[in-house]
């Protein structure tokens, strides 16, 4: 609570998402946690589907942002395929509950306790919901297999990325830009800064994590579609001549 509920962060969620969320917006945040980054998508305006599979988390999260109108809450987790999945649970840092074998064997955490889940994938979701203007995913290294369930190219996505796993983010990229025409740029941390001063190709960032993403422990990586190149539904676009859009 006092990390993502602290004064003063809402204002900066708002700044950060205002250049890609806006009224009337859908909105999947998948890993929904404690409901902060739910809380400033629906703020601004946006209609928010928040998906959270960890009980423990999900009582908490229907207890800060339930109420709130704007806000769907579901208990599924995200995945490449319609199913059930074992989400290992740590006691201790409940908010690092996984679902990703590798991810468990990178940290330093007792993972006391698992649960089978139910797991629903991106594509579904959109069937039921339609299509979203940005999806937000922080999964703790399940990223990659929430992409695999994707087939449609959406207008902005987040996924987050850490030290020691960055082969999962390249994998990430690798998998957007196979969807459409992307620009991409990264903030570290819990910052509220865009690192790029455009919006870059996913040859350069891939460039950037492959030399240590800077020596961050972790941040998040964004992409949108490339204005200037028109996207092609369930495949890469065709690069068109042209200036990158300001960040």
């Amino acid at each position: 609570m006092v990390v993502y509920w602290r004064p003063g962060r809402q204002s900066g969620l708002r700044r950060l998402y205002a250049s890609l969320v806006s009224e009337g917006d859908l909105v999947f945040d998948v890993g929904a946690h404690l409901g902060d980054r739910s809380a400033a998508f629906a703020a601004l305006g946006a209609r928010v589907i928040a998906l959270e599979p960890q009980p423990r988390i999900a009582r908490w999260l229907r207890r800060i942002v339930g109420r709130n109108e704007r806000i769907t809450l579901r208990t599924e987790a995200v995945g490449a395929a319609i199913g059930t999945a074992r989400l290992a649970i740590s006691r201790r840092t409940p908010t690092m509950s996984t679902l990703s074998a590798s991810w468990r064997e990178l940290h330093d955490v007792r993972w006391e306790d698992s649960i089978e889940v139910p797991v629903v994938t991106l594509d579904a979701l959109i069937e039921t919901y339609g299509k979203p203007s940005f999806c937000k995913i922080d999964v703790e290294g399940y990223e990659a297999e929430v992409l695999a369930g994707l087939s449609h190219p959406v207008p902005g996505l987040s996924v987050e990325f850490v030290a020691g796993h960055l082969d999962g983010a390249s994998a990430c990229i690798n998998r957007i830009c196979e969807l459409g025409a992307y620009r991409f740029n990264v903030v570290l941390g819990e910052g509220r800064d865009f690192v790029f001063e455009t919006w870059e190709s996913g040859e350069k960032v891939l460039a950037w994590l492959a030399v240590g993403a800077g020596g961050v422990t972790s941040g998040d990586i964004y992409a949108r579609l490339d204005p200037v190149v028109p996207a092609v539904e369930g495949g890469r676009g065709e690069a068109e001549q042209g200036g990158t859009p300001d960040g």
